[in-house]
């Protein structure tokens, strides 16, 4: 893979190119940023970059030497990953599950992009309801791999990604690695949520902060690789905020937004209607949804409930909407005003941390449904 792949982030991939030089290049990077912002594709260009034994004098890795060769199916043997995993039905108690037991489908995914996200992981292992976590397994699969000496001669590569999704037995090991690093070997941590990782892991790595993709690149980019038409382009890369997963997505036909497009409207139609019967049906409906998939629903919503607050000032350029939800927006706006707005948002939040909290999701979504009726009603 190469930097030329990663869309945008111009300033971050020289910035790598520039640590591998003079030997300035600290044993613990973390590039953190949002979603869809393309941290895992620049730590990836970059593992590519410092693997390949070709002319890289253009910032780039060849492309064409038997280190490339190996890094385009993702099985070079210098490169070891580490990522969230679940535990199978019928998975032994006694098995440490680690990234080794999904590394097939890990490869597969990343071979079709490396753009990717947690649901589109936890679809790859076919994770139902399960949560993706580290355990102790993994960090005893790390450290094993990286005590051994490098087989090609240069860098052995450890990219983690998520590691704010590990245990705390998992993380200690991780710590007493970064503490005494084995020999010729660089840690890439891509992270979401940083805060939830140990101070001490934090203060042992270098950060990197990933923006959002400027909107001109994401432009560019549906137009170059996907032959979106200019107008279309420039609404998608708008509505995706800096997040090319999130672009992508839009356009498909079936795409996740447009599923929760559709329960919301649902939802705010049945509360105006103060439908309770069709409304305890909605929120047992949601409820058979994964709590991420809940969870990344509420977030919409959230977003939701402030487009169409901002879309009273009938202002276009505060606006960020596909086509679909304005108009929904053009009738439905003005139930959301100055007088609820703050409580709105105040009840998505307070449901998003329920659900993160493993509440009883029908309860938490038919309270949610209900108070919604009082609040659209203000």
């Amino acid at each position: 893979m190469k930097f030329a792949d990663v869309i945008g982030q111009d300033n971050i991939k020289q910035r790598l190119v520039q640590l591998s030089k003079g030997d300035r290049l600290p044993h613990a990077l973390m590039l953190c940023g949002p979603a869809g912002s393309g941290k895992l594709s620049l730590a990836l260009a970059f593992a590519s970059y410092l693997l390949c034994e070709g002319n890289k004098d253009g910032g780039e890795a060849c492309g064409s030497c038997p280190q490339c060769a190996m890094l385009r199916k993702w099985e070079h043997p210098d490169l070891h990953f580490s990522f969230p995993v679940i535990r199978p039905a019928g998975t032994s108690s006694e098995h440490k599950m680690s990234s080794d037991d999904f590394i097939q489908e890990w490869r597969e995914m990343l071979c079709k992009s490396t753009y990717i996200t947690m649901d589109n992981w936890l679809t790859a292992m076919d994770a139902a309801n399960q949560q993706a976590l580290m355990g102790v397994g993994e960090s005893d699969v790390l450290i094993r791999k990286l005590s051994l000496k490098s087989s090609q001669g240069g860098y052995k590569i450890s990219v983690i990604w998520l590691p704010e999704r590990m245990n705390g037995e998992c993380a200690n090991k991780l710590l007493k690695l970064l503490e005494e690093p084995p020999a010729q070997t660089l840690f890439l941590m891509i992270c979401e949520d940083p805060e939830q990782l140990l101070d001490t892991i934090r203060s042992r790595a270098q950060r990197i902060d990933v923006k959002r993709i400027d909107t001109s690149a994401v432009e560019e980019a549906l137009q170059r690789l996907r032959g979106i038409e200019p107008a279309m382009a420039h609404r998608l890369a708008r509505v995706a905020h800096g997040s090319w997963t999130k672009a992508i997505g839009e356009l498909d036909a079936n795409s996740e937004n447009r599923q929760f497009l559709d329960m919301f409207i649902m939802l705010m139609r049945l509360a105006y209607m103060r439908n309770i019967k069709d409304l305890k049906k909605w929120s047992e409906a949601v409820a058979s949804y994964g709590r991420e998939k809940q969870r990344r629903m509420l977030v919409y919503f959230a977003r939701m409930v402030r487009e169409n607050f901002v879309y009273n000032f009938r202002v276009s350029e505060l606006t960020y909407m596909t086509e679909e939800e304005e108009t929904f927006a053009k009738k439905f706006s003005p139930f959301i005003n100055e007088r609820n707005i703050v409580e709105i948002s105040e009840l998505i939040n307070l449901s998003i941390r329920d659900i993160g909290q493993n509440a009883n999701a029908k309860m938490v979504f038919f309270d949610f449904a209900l108070r919604t009726i009082m609040l659209l009603k203000q």
